[in-house]
């Protein structure tokens, strides 16, 4: 069963929800059908609601394949965790103004250290459990 990635991908489906809000209520309230208009704040909403679906199943498969394949629930948490903080981090620093990019690269680097410790980690996962079926 893949419980833990369940937790974390129902938390990061409700941050995806109100990323999703942001965007129609910036859309609503500029009258924007399509494309950002020229509006600033809109365009942030779409890189950080876009920029969140590009990283997020990516990073969600990577633990769910660790969590499915026995890895400790410890280390899946960390990973999901992690991945939160990152996203949520990257939202913030999207919106921030003036742009400081400080909240925006502390998530980008802690997505990417997931996506990076989640890909070695199943691979060394899967190595260990090859070596220990012979």
């Amino acid at each position: 069963m893949l419980i833990t990635t369940a937790v974390f991908a129902s938390i990061l489906a409700l941050m995806f929800i109100k990323l999703s809000f942001n965007v129609i209520r910036l859309r609503r309230e500029n009258k924007i059908s399509i494309g950002a208009g020229g509006i600033d704040e809109l365009e942030r909403a779409i890189r950080a609601h876009g920029n969140f679906a590009e990283y997020v199943p990516l990073g969600l498969f990577l633990i769910g394949a660790l969590e499915l394949n026995g890895a400790p629930t410890e280390l899946v948490a960390l990973l999901g965790l992690l991945l939160v903080v990152g996203r949520y981090f990257h939202a913030q620093g999207i919106k921030e103004l003036p742009p400081k990019f400080t909240n925006r690269v502390r998530g980008m680097k802690l997505t990417f250290a997931v996506l990076g410790l989640s890909a070695m980690a199943n691979m060394a996962w899967v190595g260990y459990l090859i070596i220990s079926s012979t």
